[in-house]
Formats: structure tokens, C-alpha cells, sequence
């Protein structure tokens, strides 16, 4: 958050001459009241200092809103309606294409100018009559339709009540003794993995949505920075989930052997129409046997991986694609991120690491040494050898 590069101006002899002496303890009270209202209506640097505080707290107070404006525009495909029209739309064809009722036109019209206001479209001024007319940006390109590229399923799990309202209770979950659930068990009664093997529904919610994340950041690690996957012939996804990461390598890779290891209720909704090996197990107790290891998070199945890989000099390696906090270009938007996604990790009592975190686990569990590519966004991808 930016705050104002103004600073509060120093008391001058004459402000101090108009303030009243106290002669007792009302008055000092009624004396500080003055000197502090006409500090904030007097237009002095420290009045706009402080204008500018409460925007900061507002941005974030309010930033619940962007994220339901967002999942409105999912819920109603806003930019599939804009695409369809070819790539711009007016405010009625959007109604129409959205089955918005005629009524709540103008609500509408009141979202969709938050919606350009925070950069998901752009609009263009049209017609005799004024008009606007909507159009994609490159972050509302990344919500059409739920193929290859599409980020619709990833935000939608991420936007879903179960996971916001999870968060209602951080601050009740953190003033409880440890041991402790989660705090989406202790908003919902189970945790998410126990929700998801126990609702086909939000399974699929889940699964469809860390499938596109993974197609969505593979096509770009493979295409950034494919020689990490040069010179080994056999790659185990672990916790793959549908395989949407492996199948990408698999095609980038014809030479390689790709499967994937994950859990039961996981693999048994994997595409049967591919190169792909699924293998149904638990990462928790073993890792069968390959040149390399790919992961997506990392805790305590490293050194299951360092078991089921050969020596370094025999090629074998891990490679992990996860956040390293602080890794890549500096920049406000990257850090920020980092840490609010360090934080919704609580969600699943996991956490995002930096380096020197990373650098243990990765030495606790037995390797002799990494490297970290942060070409990957907010995330990157480590190498790390036995």
C-alpha cells in the first residue's frame, strides 16, 4: 500500500500561541479535541496524510468486494458475452447474453464499472447516445470458456463460500490451544480434504480447479524453461491430481515417461485416454521409482522422493513448482501477493517458504544442493538434487 509522501508539519510558535491552557482536566480534554478537529479540517499536508490512511484502510477493508464482483462476472460469463460479441459489448448485449433481469440493468451497470475500475475490462466510449462499450483486457481474456488456458475453474474454487467464509474465523482460531483444526474445520466441521472426498461436487471443484491452474503455469514453465526437463527419461507427478501438468510434459516430451501419483477417489476421475500413468497411493508412504520427481508442494514427501530417485550424477532429480518468498523481480503487486497467498494457505494449515525455509527442508531431508528459477510469476521452479 502507498501511503502519502507528505509528512506532518512541525507546530510553529504561533500554532502553539492560539492553543488554550489548560486549567484543568475537562479543559485539557475540550483543548486536545480542538487542537486535533482543526488538525483534520485544516487542508494542511497532515489532513491529506491522513485522507489518504483511510483510503488505504478502505482498499483493503472494501477488497471483499472486488473479489464478489469477480465471481459475478463468472457466475453471469461476462467475458464469454463480451467475446461472443467480438471481443466488445455494449451494456444491453452483456444484459442479454447474461439473462440479466431488465430491472437490475442498472446494477449491472454499477458492476461492471467496478469491474473496469479494477482492471478485469476497459470500456470505449460509443455511439451518439455515449454508450460504453466493453471490452477484454489481458485479465478477463484468462476468464473465457474452461478449455486449455482458462483460469474460470482455479478462481472459482478459490471464490467458493466454503473457502471465503473460512476465514471468518482467523482470528477466533488463532487465540485456540494447539493442537487445533484448521480454520476450515473449525468453520464447517471437516477439513477440505475430508469435504472434498465426501462431496463429489466440491471434488470436482477442486479437481478441475488445480487441473487449470497447472495447465495454465506449465505452458509457460515448459515454454521459459524447458531444459529443466532435458536428460530424464521418467517424471512421477506426485499429488498430480487429473494430470493436466503431466499430460502437458507428456506432449512437450514425447520421450519421457510421465505418471502420476495421488489419492484413490483422485485417480479413479483421471482421463483413460492418455499417454499418462495414473497410480493410485499415498505420497505420504512412498514414491515408486523414477529418473525424476515433479511437485507442486512439498513438505514431508521429500524425502520419499530422494528414495524413489537414482544419484545426481545418474540424473536424478526433484523439481518443485511452488512460491518462494521473495524469489524474482522486486515489485509491490509480487510481494504483496506472496504474502496474502502465504496467509490463505492457512486454509489447509499449509504455508508458503522463503528461501532459507526451503533450504532447510530440502537439506533436512537429504539433498545435497538446489537452484531456484523464479520465472513463474509469484512462483518458481526449484531443482533440487540428491
Amino acid at each position: 500500500m502507498m501511503w502519502s509522501p507528505s509528512t506532518p508539519s512541525p507546530i510553529t510558535h504561533t500554532e502553539q500561541r492560539e492553543t488554550v491552557v489548560p486549567i484543568n482536566a475537562e479543559h485539557s480534554r475540550v483543548s486536545t479535541l480542538h487542537c486535533t478537529m482543526a488538525q483534520l479540517t485544516t487542508p494542511t499536508n497532515n489532513g491529506q496524510a491522513l485522507l489518504d490512511a483511510q483510503l488505504d484502510l478502505w482498499g483493503s477493508t472494501f477488497a471483499y468486494i472486488k473479489s464478489m464482483a469477480l465471481k459475478s462476472a463468472l457466475d453471469l460469463r461476462i467475458a464469454d458475452a463480451i467475446h461472443h460479441h467480438g471481443g466488445a459489448a455494449t451494456l444491453h448485449q452483456i444484459a442479454t447474453a447474461a439473462a440479466v433481469h431488465p430491472a437490475k440493468i442498472p446494477i449491472l451497470r454499477r458492476l461492471m464499472r467496478a469491474l473496469t475500475a479494477t482492471g478485469v475490462f476497459t470500456t470505449a466510449a460509443s455511439y451518439d447516445d455515449g454508450e460504453f462499450v466493453y471490452a477484454l483486457t489481458p485479465t478477463s481474456r484468462l476468464l473465457l470458456g474452461r478449455g486449455v488456458g482458462s483460469l474460470v475453474p482455479i478462481t472459482a474454487m478459490t471464490l467458493h463460500p466454503a473457502l471465503v467464509s473460512s476465514f471468518f474465523e482467523l482470528g477466533t482460531w488463532l487465540r485456540r490451544e494447539m493442537p487445533e483444526p484448521s480454520i476450515f474445520k473449525l468453520s464447517h466441521g471437516q477439513t477440505f480434504w475430508e469435504m472434498a472426498d465426501g462431496d463429489k461436487t466440491f471434488d470436482a471443484l477442486v479437481n478441475d480447479g488445480m487441473a487449470s491452474d497447472s495447465r495454465f503455469v506449465m505452458d509457460i514453465a515448459i515454454s521459459e524453461c524447458g531444459e529443466v526437463f532435458q536428460g530424464i527419461t521418467s517424471l512421477i507427478d506426485v499429488a498430480g491430481g487429473l494430470g493436466g501438468a503431466a499430460q502437458d510434459i507428456s506432449k512437450a516430451f514425447p520421450h519421457l515417461e510421465c505418471s502420476v501419483l495421488d489419492l484413490d477417489h483422485v485417480v479413479a476421475g483421471a482421463p483413460k485416454d492418455t499417454a499418462v500413468k495414473y497410480i493410485a497411493g499415498d505420497m505420504f508412504q512412498s514414491i515408486p521409482p523414477a529418473n525424476a520427481v515433479f511437485l507442486k508442494d512439498c513438505v514431508t514427501i521429500l524425502k520419499n522422493c530422494k528414495e524413489a530417485i537414482p544419484s545426481r550424477d545418474a540424473g536424478g532429480k526433484v523439481i518443485i513448482m511452488d512460491m518462494v518468498v521473495g524469489a524474482g523481480p522486486s515489485g509491490s503487486n509480487r510481494k504483496e501477493m506472496q504474502a496474502v497467498f502465504d496467509l490463505y494457505m492457512v486454509i489447509i494449515n499449509g504455508m508458503e517458504r522463503d528461501e532459507q525455509e526451503w533450504k532447510k527442508i530440502i537439506f533436512e531431508a537429504g539433498f545435497s544442493g538446489y537452484k531456484i528459477i523464479p520465472v513463474l510469476g509469484v512462483r518458481s521452479i526449484i531443482e533440487v538434487y540428491p
